[in-house]
């Protein structure tokens, strides 16, 4: 029993330290590792398992809306680079760059990808010609670079895995409707699969991505109040193919320059994942998302049929969902304190008494409640627990948000609330970036987004006075 407790008193407690608690929880629960590469993470296999639960889900829905996958050079030329220039500036404190080739100097620095907009600028440019060719419609699977200087797993790592979308358009209206549709599809993501609500909106100008006319995205509330950006989708309008290029002769027989999107969402939604459900036994994973729906846990597996039996009961269970069964020679103790640490949504205690009784105990890992059931109404019991936990969990999350959201009518009400209660702050902002620059100097807090349900709290903005023109999700973020 010492071991036991000890496993779970490794997590600090979330109240004491969350900064500390992500850490033991991403550690413990066997998520990643630290690497020899300064700044870069292994994601051990049950960190991988969730991404890809994450990367198949995400992957049918794009491709249900015409999407198809291709796969883009991990080098680009510095020339090319510098096709675009608000781009370039935007990445250039983030760029890696390779010189050598071997022994010898390259002729021209190639960049390590950080993003691969110019990349598929460069394809385009060659690969469209007629408006048959529109749209195009296609989406990576990869790892990207950005030299970042303060790292933690999952949520900042100098090297991550992620999709990156980039579609052409013979019009402006096309892409702006599929930059609405890509994040709209995101937010319906994370609400329906991860069970973390989020609100959805437009970045500011000062924070949308360099070369971008609208960025939008979805802001999450982590349960320490702080925001953590989800997921974007950018509206390039025809800024990138002026740039480079990118034409193509319309029906009129006229030459115009395509319009382009692009969005993305990254390995940090595990990271969103902890945040938002865990607790200081560990991880909590909604069903939909977890890479074991199900573990049999066998109590005094030693004695005659007890193990038997649980090989029998995973095997029925594994026709429906995703089950395992632990048949250790732990301690029941050590086993529920694993399968807890791990998040597994429930978990199926069965002993001699039980099977005398025809029956097991399912234990929900996010209340923990016991329900005795039925051998002969395990499956359906078991099926029916995991779809109301999936509702409950984003219910939860959603009532922890709505709590942790506060609106700000004056400046020094802003101030005292960004202060003392975490969480996001709605209200009303001029549209000037000093305003926006201002906040950010003597508060820490920056613009999240402006949210498509906007409300108006007052006439003025809570910075200037001036007359305001949006109300915006303020908060501090990761």
């Amino acid at each position: 029993m010492a071991k036991e407790k000890k496993l779970v008193e490794a997590i600090t407690s979330m109240n004491d330290d969350f900064a500390q608690w992500y850490t033991d929880v991403v550690k413990k629960a066997e998520l990643c590792d630290y690497s020899c590469v300064k700044g870069c993470m292994v994601i051990k296999p049950y960190g991988y398992a969730i991404w890809e639960n994450i990367q198949a889900e995400l992957d049918r829905r794009f491709k249900a809306t015409g999407v198809q996958n291709v796969a883009m050079p991990l080098f680009i030329p510095e020339s090319l680079l510098q096709k675009e220039s608000d781009h370039v500036e935007g990445f250039a404190p983030e760029a890696a760059w390779v010189t050598m080739g071997g022994s010898n100097p390259l002729t021209e620095k190639l960049c390590v990808r950080p993003t691969s907009e110019t990349l598929f600028c460069d394809f385009y440019s060659r690969d469209i010609h007629s408006y048959r060719d529109l749209p195009r419609l296609y989406n990576q699977w990869c790892s990207v670079v950005r030299w970042e200087k303060e790292t933690r797993p999952f949520l900042r790592t100098r090297e991550f895995l992620w999709q990156e979308g980039h579609t052409a358009h013979a019009t402006a209206q096309e892409a702006e409707e599929r930059t609405e549709m890509m994040l709209n599809l995101y937010a319906d993501f994370c609400e329906e699969y991860l069970a973390i609500p989020v609100v959805r909106g437009r970045k500011t100008d000062k924070e949308k991505f360099a070369g971008a006319e609208a960025t939008y995205t979805i802001e999450a509330l982590m349960h320490d109040g702080k925001a953590l950006q989800s997921g974007t989708s950018h509206n390039f309008g025809d800024g990138f193919a002026k740039a480079f290029d990118v034409t193509f002769t319309d029906k009129d027989n006229t030459i115009k320059n395509v319009f382009q999107t692009s969005w993305g969402m990254t390995t940090r939604i595990i990271g969103a994942l902890i945040m938002v459900h865990g607790d200081d036994s560990g991880l909590v994973l909604p069903p939909a998302i977890a890479p074991t729906q199900v573990m049999v846990i066998p109590i005094a597996a030693h004695k005659p049929g007890v193990l038997d039996k649980a090989y029998e009961m995973k095997a029925e269970l594994a026709k429906k969902f995703r089950a395992a069964i632990d048949d250790s020679d732990k301690g029941p103790g050590f086993k529920f304190a694993e399968a807890e640490m791990r998040g597994i949504p429930v978990r199926i205690e069965c002993g001699p008494k039980d099977l005398e009784a025809n029956q097991a105990v399912i234990v929900r890992r996010d209340t923990r409640e016991k329900i005795v059931v039925s051998l002969d109404e395990l499956s359906a019991k078991v099926e029916e627990v995991l779809a109301l936990m999936q509702k409950e969990m984003l219910e939860r999350a959603k009532q922890h948000r709505e709590e942790h959201t506060y609106t700000a009518l004056t400046y020094d009400e802003f101030v005292d609330t960004i202060a003392n209660k975490p969480g996001f702050v709605k209200a009303m902002w001029c549209g000037e970036q000093a305003c926006e620059d201002k906040i950010k100097e003597e508060t820490t807090a920056t613009s999240r987004c402006m949210p498509f349900a906007q409300e108006t709290l007052s006439d003025t903005c809570v910075c200037c006075g001036k007359k305001a023109k949006a109300m915006v999700y303020w908060g501090k973020a990761y």
